[in-house]
């Protein structure tokens, strides 16, 4: 497990600083150059969607490393 944590972090992706909610749109935002305010406008839209809105939300904000590096489930599972 500890292979994939550490190619989750070595992507550069992570939660925005200035977050709402789990940061998600935020680090999206500073990924990608666009505006944070439509990219969150967006996410909301995306939830409309069954299971793709929210399950997907959820699923990155497991995976999505914060500004320290730690992921939230590595920690649930023991490590770092």
């Amino acid at each position: 497990m500890r292979k994939l944590f550490d190619s989750i972090r070595n992507l550069g992706f992570r939660r925005g600083p200035g977050r709402i909610v789990g940061g998600i749109a935020g680090g999206l935002a500073a990924a990608t150059g666009i505006n944070v305010w439509l990219v969150r406008l967006l996410v909301l839209l995306s939830f409309l969607l069954p299971v793709v809105g929210i399950g997907l939300y959820l699923l990155i904000w497991v995976l999505t490393p914060w500004q320290d590096d730690s992921i939230p489930l590595e920690q649930v599972l023991g490590g770092r």
